[in-house]
């Protein structure tokens, strides 16, 4: 895959942990990510899936949880992740005003699977997450489309492209240009070897406010505003049996890692980060009343929310480091940050 050295290689890494095979949310077995990039002139916007698994995730839900740090957002299917502690479609990640539009794609991908949802079984619940684009993106253009999210769906795999690719194409950050990041951290749990992995979509961060693991604070030549109104999302994965409880806390302890790049999560922000695990999920269709349960000891949980500290802030600059410049709607551009570097 043809891409800029990544943020490890440029010096960046974070943390004293020791990355997976891919440094990738997809170091953790089964979870597969896919984009559907449009750049065409006043376009720069796109779609980014995230499958938790390769099966039917409407019949076999991992378990999972969010946790919003500021809630300035427009995303889909939180309120029953909250409710119940379960995943039922991929993930997607696009622009603010294709919310609907990604939604609608995930329920026909998933009546496509099981065709009994809605009829002899319940409805579904999308998950779809946003960012802002509309920086460079013309984004009352409403140019993604359901092919497009079932382009990202297919297009999912083990390896996949960073930067300004899939929904981070229009994306900004700490005033360069942001998109989409990745980072992983092995661990080890009663002799057994087991990985965190992180995703970003970057379009967050105050101009000038951005810190560099060597405590440089590094700015865009030239400004284009000084408020913090951007976003990010974040996706975490695990093979540690976790409860909906324990993948909240881990959740929680992505701020870390945003709060070590120089963000404070303003009041226009919509930040939040959503961890699930594939370790346990949910039979749709298990008729005893009573099941088996693995869950981590909680007095081993540190290990986890330092994975998750470091590896977030990994990927945001992981996103920042491969992401070229763009320039798009109104002649509106974002400098890569390797040119300041």
């Amino acid at each position: 895959m043809n891409q800029p050295p990544r943020a490890r290689a440029a010096g960046l890494a974070c943390g004293a942990g020791k990355p997976g095979p891919l440094n990738a949310i997809t170091d953790v077995p089964g979870v597969t990510v896919g984009h559907c990039t449009r750049a065409e002139g006043a376009i720069q916007t796109g779609v980014t899936a995230i499958r938790p698994h390769s099966g039917n995730l409407y019949r076999d839900k991992p378990l999972a949880a969010a946790q919003v740090l500021n809630g300035f957002g427009k995303s889909i299917g939180l309120v029953q992740v909250a409710e119940l502690g379960t995943l039922e479609t991929p993930i997607l990640l696009t622009n603010t005003l294709s919310v609907g539009t990604a939604a609608t794609a995930l329920v026909r991908d998933a009546i496509r699977q099981t065709p009994d949802i809605g009829r002899e079984t319940a409805t579904v619940n999308p998950l779809v997450f946003e960012c802002n684009d509309g920086y460079l993106n013309d984004i009352q253009a409403l140019a993604v489309t359901e092919a497009d999210c079932h382009a990202a769906l297919f297009a999912c795999s083990e390896e996949f492209a960073l930067g300004a690719i899939g929904a981070g194409r229009g994306m900004s950050c700490f005033g360069f240009k942001g998109g989409i990041g990745t980072a992983s951290r092995r661990i080890r749990l009663d002799g057994r070897g087991y990985t965190l992995g992180a995703l970003a979509l970057c379009n967050f961060g105050r101009a000038g406010d951005l810190t560099l693991p060597d405590g440089r604070r590094i700015a865009p030549p030239k400004p284009a505003e000084t408020v913090e109104k951007g976003s990010v999302i974040l996706i975490l994965a695990t093979d540690v049996p976790l409860d909906p409880l324990q993948l909240r806390r881990v959740a929680t302890r992505a701020g870390v890692g945003l709060a070590r790049l120089g963000a404070f999560w303003g009041h226009g922000s919509g930040d939040i980060a959503l961890a699930f695990t594939t370790a346990n999920c949910v039979n749709h269709d298990e008729a005893r009343a009573l099941v088996p349960f693995q869950r981590l000891n909680d007095g081993k949980i540190d290990r986890l929310f330092e994975a998750t500290a470091d590896s977030v802030q990994e990927a945001v600059l992981d996103a920042l480091i491969t992401a070229d410049a763009v320039t798009g709607f109104a002649g509106h551009h974002r400098p890569a940050l390797r040119e300041v570097l």
